[in-house]
């Protein structure tokens, strides 16, 4: 049947030898990072296969991705010498819909089911919202379908979900409640699941006909499942009761990279494993193939802060390695050119590094890759995106700026379209198709023919108020634009339509969103520094601030997509980086309340998951690795001046360089600095031991010379508290709360402020 009789068990280290000779009974492997998991388990299936003849078709194994579950399949039959015909390999979502595909009539629907999308499902729970008389508008479909799927994956049907919160305090929940049996129903009436029900129904119909269930466990001998830190309950449910009886199931995960709690992992199925499979037996990997001893004793430091973990230390045969540096940058700008620059250094003169895949910039969130883009794209340095779209193309984004194309230029229909109902201001798609017949009946544009919109007898009523509403919203700004700065228009734009408030009533990933966009506002704020220094008079005659902006971004967002096998840096967020490796790893971003999340502070399990996330990200690296901090960071129109991140001064002094970049150093006056052993100066050199004095550059007169909280005082205002910080540079500006006099904004340049030492 295979080519191969036996496999090949010398190349294994003693701890992996011991994971593949296993074969009865409960196991669980925890498999640190870069442990050579994915050989373990690919070749004890080999292993149980040609060694202990077990067929292929008694043997199911469980991934979390579809490329991974193929690559598995791939190596499988390498190690075979042939295809393992009959084995189910696959996602919990494949395996569930391949079941369900056999037995949907036992549960009620027929086996021809129709799987729902994210926006079909969406639109469903938007509908059942209506038929339950929900305004949709005010009960976000997102944030009540994501409630849905938490309770799905926890195994709460809607049943049980009714009657533990229709009595609720939380108006939210009680709502959800309404919706819940509703959208169910009209699944099963339009014989659909969505991805949700993949999980939850195969366990309800093992729960429901155990002889089917019973046939499963038949069937299936030996059961392996891998990254098991990643399961939630409905996953665990499903395993538990298809190994009842005969117990064969290895589980490979590391609990130390247990990272997405937030969408439903529930870290309590590999800490309790013992708990639930008595007598299992526990296998830690532990010698790592990856990344040098400096790197690995900065992982174990950091990861050994958390409680909640089995506890495994990492260790490997490379000795010694390049110690890690630790970069304080003077703002997010400064922090992307610097890295920028430092890529290209070793792109150029770096031993062994030839290729721009061999560096990737990892970062906790993704707004922070514009301020990337924006520097790699200065110096024409190639980069790819992991995990999502570029900046310019999310759709929060491309919201935003149809805003700013409408305004700039009333006559684009195409922006108009987009943004008349965003955010939902009751303009339906009836409104918007009568008021084009109207328009073009009058020869106006979309936006000319919504400011008279009541004069059509078509246009519904309310829908025409509310057109005629946004085109005085849109000539107000494009009135203004003329003189104001493209920060400042958009800040007017965001408050008048409430665009965060409706972002975030969009589910959990409406934060992220929110911070994308607030992202966008703090770029518009550094675009008039980018003229000073990019354009000349002749550039500027004849054009807003905004129309200006608006080609920079037409031309960052026309660029083609990077080829996904070309030689590119990689930016992703420390999430994808999961599984990954990469020569030289950039993690920036580490301050505190960036990474960790401030909200972290308000729940020891959150902080722990984001420790668990830090060490995922030092772990990817496996030569060198640089953290990354701003001593401020602007945030929306506001400077955020924050302190280093306690993961990154968790991280063993004897293994960090520490360095200041150049900017930095120019912007800390002409007072003599201390340099540190091995600390890089602007010369870009390194000293050799002991201090040195510097003589650094004078103050950078653009540079902010107050944060907030700070006491000043005024001539005429007296004495106050500093509140907010906006602009840059000489057309900076404070929002102070006077004792007197209560708030006043103003003009740093010509507020002849003082401090107040008193």
């Amino acid at each position: 049947m295979f080519s191969a009789t036996s496999v090949d068990l010398d190349q294994l280290n003693p701890e992996q030898r011991q994971a593949v000779e296993h074969v009865h009974g409960p196991a669980l492997v925890l498999a640190g990072a870069g442990s050579g998991k994915t050989r373990v388990l690919t070749t004890r299936i080999a292993h149980l296969v040609l060694e202990h003849g077990v067929p292929p078709d008694r043997i199911l194994a469980v991934t979390f991705t579809n490329k991974a579950a193929g690559e598995m399949r791939e190596r499988i039959g390498g190690l075979l010498g042939g295809a393992p015909r009959g084995m189910w390999v696959g996602t919990f979502h494949a395996l569930g819909a391949r079941i369900l595909r056999r037995h949907a009539h036992r549960l009620g629907w027929t086996n021809e089911f129709s799987i729902f999308d994210a926006e079909q499902s969406l639109r469903q729970v938007k509908r059942a919202e209506e038929e339950v008389d929900i305004d949709p508008k005010k009960w976000s479909p997102k944030a009540v379908r994501s409630e849905m799927s938490a309770a799905k994956n926890s195994l709460i049907g809607p049943e049980r979900f009714i009657r533990e919160n229709e009595g609720s305090f939380d108006l939210f929940v009680r709502t959800v409640s309404r919706v819940y049996p509703v959208y169910q129903s009209q699944l099963k009436a339009q014989n659909a699941f969505d991805f949700d029900d993949l999980l939850v129904k195969p366990v309800e119909l093992f729960n429901t006909h155990p002889e089917i269930l019973d046939g499963y466990r038949k069937r299936f001998a030996f059961l392996l499942v891998d990254e098991y830190q990643d399961t939630n309950h409905a996953q665990f449910r499903f395993l538990e009761l298809l190994a009842e009886g005969h117990e064969n199931l290895m589980v490979v995960g590391d609990d130390d990279q247990s990272i997405y709690g937030w969408r439903g992992a529930d870290i309590r199925n590999i800490l309790g494993f013992e708990s639930t499979f008595e007598g299992a037996r526990v296998i830690r990997l532990e010698q790592n193939y990856r990344s040098s001893a400096v790197i690995l004793n900065a992982a174990n430091a950091v990861i050994a802060q958390n409680r909640d973990r089995k506890g495994k230390t990492l260790r490997t045969d490379r000795d010694g390695g390049e110690k890690i540096t630790r970069v304080e940058c003077f703002d997010e700008r400064d922090e992307a050119r610097w890295i920028a620059d430092e890529i290209e250094r070793r792109y150029e003169h770096g031993p062994g590094l030839h290729n721009y895949r061999d560096f990737a910039i990892l970062y906790r969130t993704n707004a922070q890759s514009r301020a990337m883009e924006d520097a790699f794209r200065q110096k024409g340095l190639p980069y790819q995106i992991v995990g999502g779209v570029r900046f310019y193309e999310r759709r929060e984004i491309q919201d935003v700026l149809a805003y700013l194309r409408l305004i700039s230029n009333p006559a684009d229909g195409d922006a108009f379209e987009r943004c008349v109902n965003t955010p939902k201001r009751g303009i339906g798609a009836t409104s918007v198709e009568r008021l084009k017949t109207f328009a073009a009946q009058r020869e106006l544009s979309l936006l000319e023919a919504a400011a008279v919109a009541t004069e059509s007898s078509d246009v519904p009523s309310g829908g025409a108020r509310q057109l005629e509403k946004f085109a005085e919203l849109i000539r107000g700004l494009s009135a203004r634009a003329v003189k104001m700065r493209v920060g400042d228009i958009l800040e007017e734009l965001i408050d008048a339509t409430d665009f965060y408030m409706a972002l975030r009533d969009e589910g959990p990933e409406g934060d992220d969103r929110v911070e994308n966009v607030k992202e966008l506002v703090a770029g518009a704020f550094e675009f008039d520094v980018e003229l000073i220094e990019e354009l000349e008079a002749d550039d500027l005659d004849g054009f807003s601030e905004l129309d200006l902006f608006l080609q920079r971004v037409a031309l960052v967002a026309d660029i083609d997509r990077v080829d996904p096998d070309a030689d590119t840096v990689t930016f992703m967020t420390l999430h994808n980086a999961k599984g990954l490796e990469y020569p030289v790893v950039f993690i920036a971003g580490l301050e505190d309340g960036l990474f960790p999340l401030s909200r972290a502070y308000d729940e020891p399990a959150e902080m722990e998951e984001e420790r668990r996330l830090f060490y995922v990200g030092v772990t990817r690296a496996k030569d060198k690795l640089f953290l990354t901090h701003a001593r401020q960071r602007r945030r929306a129109g506001d400077f955020m001046f924050g302190r280093l991140s306690p993961f990154a001064e968790s991280v063993p002094e004897e293994l960090v360089d520490e360095i200041r970049t150049p900017v930095l150093n120019a912007s800390a006056g002409s007072t003599p600095h201390r340099r540190r052993r091995g600390e890089r100066g602007r010369d870009g050199f390194q000293t050799d031991g002991g201090y040195v004095e510097v003589e650094e550059a004078p103050a950078d007169p653009d540079a902010p010379r107050y944060v907030k909280g700070e006491r000043v005082a005024h001539p005429q205002f007296g004495s106050g508290s500093i509140v907010e910080i906006s602009g840059f540079g000489k057309d900076t500006k404070v929002t102070v709360d006077f004792d007197g006099v209560g708030r006043k904004k103003l003009l740093i340049r010509y507020a002849d402020l003082e401090k107040d030492w008193f």
